[in-house]
């Protein structure tokens, strides 16, 4: 009988997925939780200016609403929580000069902030209105694999590409261990032009990894010696200075999808995309949607891709089978010709003059490597 009731009771052996996938583009509700840590005795001048601020927020396209709450167990720690009708627009604001401007009054007084952003999965209360009301709840969980991806991009002096490419392809790695629960995966730094692209993969806390990465003396070094070929000044003795720049640099990953097949000898590639004005996230939206569909075919030789966006800035990292070459199409994310010209369309028009057809445009947007660095998983 004990027996029995044990076979009764355990739980059922559920199947997992060996797709992983992040994305912007569920075109469900989005809710942003800033946690902010203000400095001593700053508390009403910190509440003066996201007063000035939540005027100028309320009539941002695809802003809902927002509250700003105070600890009762410490005056110093604040919470602003905003709801917005889907993540694109919120990225669009939240990533734009317009907001590095709007949010510089508050840091005089804040000593630390932390930014979430979440999927509406499910909601309940009386009164809620119906996701058919214009208030879309994620339809599927995603699932994850428990890594972080993201991206910082600036660009350097016309003409100091290669001194800087010399720099960034010979530096000591950081120890990957940041603490107990937080470790760098993987960096992989490119170049298209004058500009530079660095993507990181980490699991655990994303921000603690960065402040990590910026603490470490051989990284140190290497961002003082690019620092003259920078094409915006920054000082990293400024706080203020620092945190602007890095701000700028941000490139969030918007999509990310792993195909079911694993393929650790797979090449790591980047591929950089020039929107036209104003078309940055549409471009973005069409090479998610197409690596969702190579995910589902077992020929594609794509096994991992990530986009990611910044105003008219699109970069897709790939890991491919057999090089690019074998299939220029599904590298450049794009299923045939129909879809490379609809590619074309939103790039920029002075960019694509001289690039015909699919391999045109691969090579086009083909960045060049300039190291690619993984940590041992018992590291």
């Amino acid at each position: 009988m004990t027996a029995i009731s044990e076979r009764v009771s355990a739980p059922a052996q559920q199947p997992t997925s060996k797709r992983v996938s992040q994305s912007v583009f569920d075109g469900s509700r989005l809710r942003v939780i800033l946690l902010v840590d203000v400095c001593d005795g700053a508390q009403q001048q910190f509440l003066e200016a996201y007063e000035q601020m939540g005027k100028q927020v309320a009539a941002v396209p695809g802003h809902v609403s927002d509250q700003l709450c105070q600890s009762i167990e410490n005056p110093s720690q604040w919470l602003i929580t905003s709801e917005w009708e889907s993540a694109p627009p919120f990225l669009a604001w939240v990533n734009s000069e317009e907001h590095v401007q709007m949010v510089q009054p508050m840091h005089s007084c804040i000593r630390d902030t932390r930014s979430l952003r979440f999927h509406i999965v499910r909601e309940t209360g009386v009164g809620t209105p119906a996701p058919s009301a214009g208030r879309r709840l994620q339809f599927n969980p995603r699932i994850g694999d428990g890594v972080i991806r993201h991206a910082l991009t600036f660009t350097v002096k016309p003409g100091s590409e290669e001194k800087v490419a010399e720099l960034l392809s010979n530096y000591a790695s950081p120890q990957p261990r940041v603490d107990d629960s937080t470790r760098l995966c993987r960096t992989s730094l490119f170049m298209h032009g004058n500009r530079v692209v660095r993507a990181i993969e980490v699991r655990g806390d994303l921000l603690v990894a960065l402040r990590h990465v910026a603490r470490q003396p051989e990284v140190r070094a290497v961002e003082e010696a690019i620092n003259p070929y920078l094409e915006q000044d920054r000082d990293l003795n400024d706080q203020e200075s620092a945190r602007v720049f890095f701000t700028r640099a941000a490139l969030p990953a918007v999509h990310h999808v792993t195909a079911g097949q694993e393929d650790e000898e797979a090449e790591r590639h980047a591929l950089y995309y020039p929107a036209r004005p104003g078309m940055g996230m549409k471009l973005a939206q069409m090479l998610a949607h197409q690596d969702e569909r190579a995910a589902d075919d077992p020929a594609s030789p794509v096994v991992r891709s990530t986009v990611f966006e910044r105003d008219d800035v699109v970069v897709r990292l790939i890991d491919v089978r057999a090089g690019m070459e074998a299939d220029a199409a599904s590298a450049l994310g794009v299923a045939d010709a129909a879809q490379a010209a609809e590619l074309t369309e939103l790039l920029d028009a002075e960019a694509v003059a001289q690039n015909g057809g699919i391999e045109g445009l691969l090579g086009l947007a083909r960045m060049k490597p300039l190291t690619d660095r993984r940590s041992a998983p018992d590291a």
